[in-house]
C-alpha cells in the first residue's frame, strides 16, 4: 500500500501543479487532489459518510471551519465534502517536496504573518480566490489535537469571513482520530463520519468572540462524549 500511496501522491501534486499552470487552478486544483482523497481512503479502508450535504449550495462560497483530528481529515474533505475550495494553511508547508509547489500553484492560502505588509497580501490573494463560488477550508485550531478533543479556536477564519462577507459553515470530524491520531504512524481502517451543519451569517467585525465560541461549541456537538469538552456533555 505504502509505495502505491506514496506515487500516486507524487503524480497528483505534479498533474495539479502542471494544470494549474497551463490551465488555471479552478479546476486544476480541486479534481486530481479528489480523486486522490478518494482513492487513500479506498485503499486504507476506510469509509466516510456524509451528513447535511443539503445544508451547502454549489454555487455560493463559504468559510468552512472543521475541527481538526487527523491528516485523514484532509482527505475526509478533499474527497467527499463535493464543493470545490482552497485551502488556508501555514505558509510553511511549502517546504514540503512537490506538494507544497502544487499548493502554491493552485492557489490556495498561504498564511504569512512575518509583518503587518504580509498579512495584508495574504487577504488579497484570498480576495482573488473567493469568487464565484469558490470556498475556503480552514482548522482553525491551526494543528492537529492530541487527544481527540478541540483546541482553542484561532480568528483568522472569522476574520476573512467578515472582511468578505462570507457564510460561514461549521464542520465536524468525527472518527479520523481513530483512524490516525496525531502520533500514529500506520493508518488503521475505519469510519469517518462528516457533519456539514446550515451556514452562519458572515460575522459584522473581526471581533466576535461570541460567534466563535457558538461555533465551536456547534462542531463540538457532533463528536462523540469521548471527544467532547467536558463541560457540554
Amino acid at each position: 500500500m505504502a509505495p502505491l500511496l506514496l506515487v500516486s501522491t507524487a503524480i497528483t501534486a505534479i498533474v495539479t501543479a502542471t494544470g494549474s499552470i497551463l490551465f488555471g487552478g479552478r479546476w486544476w486544483g480541486y479534481w486530481p487532489p479528489h480523486i486522490w482523497a478518494r482513492l487513500f481512503c479506498l485503499l486504507t479502508m476506510v469509509r466516510v459518510t456524509v451528513k447535511g450535504r443539503e445544508n451547502i449550495s454549489k454555487g455560493t462560497s463559504y468559510v468552512f471551519v472543521a475541527n481538526h483530528q487527523s491528516s485523514y481529515d484532509i482527505f475526509a474533505i478533499y474527497g467527499y465534502l463535493g464543493h470545490n475550495f482552497k485551502w488556508m494553511m501555514k505558509k510553511s508547508l511549502e517546504r514540503i517536496p512537490l506538494v507544497g509547489f502544487s499548493c502554491k500553484r493552485s492557489g490556495h492560502i498561504m498564511v504569512d504573518r512575518s509583518s503587518p505588509q504580509a498579512i495584508r497580501q495574504t487577504i488579497e490573494n484570498a480576495e482573488r480566490q473567493l469568487k464565484d463560488g469558490m470556498s475556503l477550508v480552514v482548522f482553525p485550531e491551526g494543528s492537529r489535537t492530541f487527544t481527540g478533543r478541540m483546541g482553542r479556536f484561532k480568528r483568522g477564519a472569522f476574520m476573512l469571513a467578515s472582511e468578505f462577507r462570507l457564510p460561514i459553515v461549521p464542520l465536524t470530524i468525527d472518527g479520523a482520530y481513530e483512524v490516525m491520531p496525531r502520533t500514529g504512524k500506520i493508518p488503521h481502517w475505519g469510519h469517518i463520519t462528516l457533519t456539514i451543519h446550515p451556514p452562519v451569517p458572515a460575522p459584522e467585525s473581526e471581533h466576535c468572540q461570541p460567534l466563535i465560541d457558538s461555533i465551536r461549541a456547534t462542531i463540538d456537538s457532533a463528536l462523540p462524549p469521548s471527544h467532547r469538552d467536558p463541560g457540554s456533555r
